[in-house]
């Protein structure tokens, strides 16, 4: 599933993955947009700067990565908080082998993450926002789930032809 979007109040936000089997990740980029049009990076790069979101991020890995390096974790949960602590998606990702979150650079690029941790991301953006993306975000799960169905009837149509021509051909 690809170009998938959330709109939230009127800001789009940017899906990709597998809406339907939750294994979906959204832009943590164009939610923080939201916030500081401008300068969305160092909006997650200082929500990323807190104890508590070190703390639900390491959490979230230890449940779903086997190979999520926790001694890392470990260092980075120490420092979080203090004044002169920073942490990028990047470095997140590069030291611990982080699932959760994604960053891709170029044109379409941008800080993805899972629903579970954007969800965590929104509502520290603004819990109202939250509930715009979490509402628009169940839509776009039923569409395709919808969508899903109807291509799965379509196929089996297909086969049932294909076997009939196939027996009236013997």
């Amino acid at each position: 599933m690809k170009n998938m979007k959330i709109d939230a109040n009127g800001t789009e936000i940017r899906v990709m993955g597998d809406v339907v089997n939750e294994d979906a990740y959204i832009s943590l980029t164009d939610i923080a947009k939201y916030k500081n049009s401008d300068n969305a990076f160092i909006v997650v790069a200082n929500w990323m700067r807190n104890h508590s979101t070190i703390s639900f991020l390491g959490l979230w890995e230890q449940i779903h990565n086997p190979n999520f390096k926790p001694i890392e974790f470990d260092r980075f949960k120490a420092e979080s908080g203090d004044n002169a602590f920073t942490l990028t998606p990047q470095q997140w990702i590069k030291a611990t082998d982080a699932i959760g979150i994604v960053s891709k650079s170029g044109r379409y690029g941008g800080t993805y993450a899972h629903t579970d941790i954007a969800f965590e991301f929104a509502s520290w953006i603004s819990p109202e926002f939250k509930l715009y993306i979490i509402k628009d975000y169940q839509r776009l799960k039923k569409d395709e789930a919808y969508r899903q169905l109807e291509l799965l009837k379509r196929n089996q149509a297909t086969i049932e032809t294909l076997k009939q021509n196939l027996i009236e051909n013997r």
